[in-house]
């Protein structure tokens, strides 16, 4: 007989986890942003134009998608103490080529071979997260590894710039070679594995250790609208790692510390709206609120409201500090999908598929990783006149697709549909989808 969540739910030990995978997450996003925060002095050494630099930034996800697939289904049976480590090590290793090498070929094989290591990055965090904590908790922790992530992203703004000036934009690359060996070492002493089962009423539960074939998950209307919803996110996400800190320097004439400043705003407004919104969610949930307006919904409104106010940043005339205040709260409130995105799919996906579902998920929106960086960096490069309107038309696009994306989640997904029609092994497409049109209440 299966364990229940209370069998093997320890909070104190719990948390002491997510705070380890909290600095693995934060190792990870200082990996993905450093080469955004030092591209005006790597484009001016190197000669790149923005179309050259999106090329090499966008490098660090053509095997990243491919990676995280893999991985996903490789957690589905190998320990996630054992995977996470070996990512960590991977991500010190990359950065040897950048330390040691000039040549752009060697810079591309580095992003290339951080990519790999990163792929299966946040969905492992989340699987190995997801053992410590019951369905009904998992929000506030999943979004506190997220935080990790974004608080990378406030150091990466302060400090980055800082190393750069003293020591050159190479030492960057040293210091996390550092950083991600030392986690490793604390990792390896400290790290274990959760054992806690998910509650009756989920699909994890229904069932021993029931599977369901993927072409049953993967057309699924909650999974494909969370997919579509995670995508835009990303494309978002993507962006701003890339292009922002340029944005403040190019476009807006910001120095190089102040830009690094304000890009760490935007960060900390992203900490505070995601958290924030988590945390909502979480109390919507243990008041017993449906995880369709509790999750579904209030995502979808997240990323309908942040598009449209990166959108009024191209549409409204206004200052220099209202632009950056827009795009820094637009960016921070659509943050709360990368929390709510793996908790969704995570509550429709068996217990023993979720490593893979998860990796998909993550996989499927870093595509728009490749995209993003290329397709801003051809709009900036075309455009004439102003160059802050080239990056600014980026944003536009950005927005436009976060909107579109809310729309989506809000015909689309529908956890508790998706719980009871995949209990019995069929999936609710979008075709029937829409508030039980060919389906009764209980699916």
């Amino acid at each position: 007989m299966r364990a229940t969540h209370n069998d093997n739910y320890q909070p104190a030990r719990a948390w002491f986890i997510t705070v380890l995978l909290a600095l693995f997450m934060l190792i990870n996003f200082i990996d993905k942003v450093v080469i955004g925060l030092v591209a005006v002095p790597m484009m001016a050494e190197l000669k790149l134009s923005p179309t050259e630099f999106g090329w090499i930034a966008g490098s660090f996800f053509w095997l990243f998608s491919a990676s995280g697939v893999i991985g996903g289904f490789v957690a589905n049976r190998v320990s996630a103490k054992w995977m996470l480590l070996v990512m960590a090590a991977t991500w010190s290793v990359a950065q040897l080529p950048i330390i040691l090498s000039s040549s752009i070929a060697m810079f591309v094989l580095s992003r290339v071979l951080l990519g790999i290591g990163e792929g299966p990055a946040a969905p492992v965090a989340y699987h190995a997260c997801y053992k410590w904590f019951p369905d009904s908790k998992r929000a506030l922790p999943v979004s506190v590894v997220n935080q990790g992530a974004a608080i990378g992203v406030l150091m990466a703004g302060v400090l980055i710039p800082l190393i750069t000036v003293h020591w050159g934009w190479r030492a960057n690359f040293l210091v996390m070679a550092i950083a991600g060996a030392v986690w490793v070492l604390v990792w390896l002493v400290f790290g274990a594995e959760g054992r806690v089962a998910d509650e009756a009423g989920s699909t994890q539960a229904s069932g021993a250790e029931r599977r369901l074939p993927y072409r049953v998950l993967l057309t699924d209307s909650t999974v494909l609208g969370v997919l579509v919803m995670n995508f835009m996110a990303y494309w978002g996400l993507a962006l701003t790692l890339t292009w922002f800190p340029a944005y403040l320097q190019k476009g807006l004439g910001f120095d190089g510390l102040a830009a690094g400043r304000l890009f760490a705003m935007l960060t900390l407004v992203n900490i505070v709206c995601s958290l924030g919104l988590s945390w909502w969610s979480q109390r919507l949930l243990a008041r017993g609120v449906p995880a369709r307006k509790g999750r579904a919904v209030l995502a979808s409104g997240a990323l309908i409201v942040g598009g449209l106010m990166i959108v009024a940043v191209v549409l409204l005339p206004m200052p220099v500090m209202a632009k950056v205040f827009l795009l820094a709260a637009g960016g921070g409130i659509t943050g709360v999908m990368f929390s709510l995105a793996p908790a969704m799919v995570g509550s429709v996906s068996p217990d023993t598929q979720r490593g893979a579902m998860l990796a998909i998920l993550n996989s499927v929106a870093s595509i728009a990783g490749v995209l993003s960086p290329v397709i801003t960096g051809s709009l900036i490069q075309s455009t004439s006149g102003d160059i802050a309107s080239g990056y600014e038309h980026g944003f536009a696009l950005s927005g436009a697709l976060l909107a579109a994306g809310g729309v989506i989640g809000l015909l689309w997904a529908h956890p508790e549909r998706s719980i009871a029609r995949l209990a019995r092994g069929r999936p609710l497409t979008p075709a029937l989808s829409p508030e039980g049109r060919g389906s009764k209440a209980g699916g």
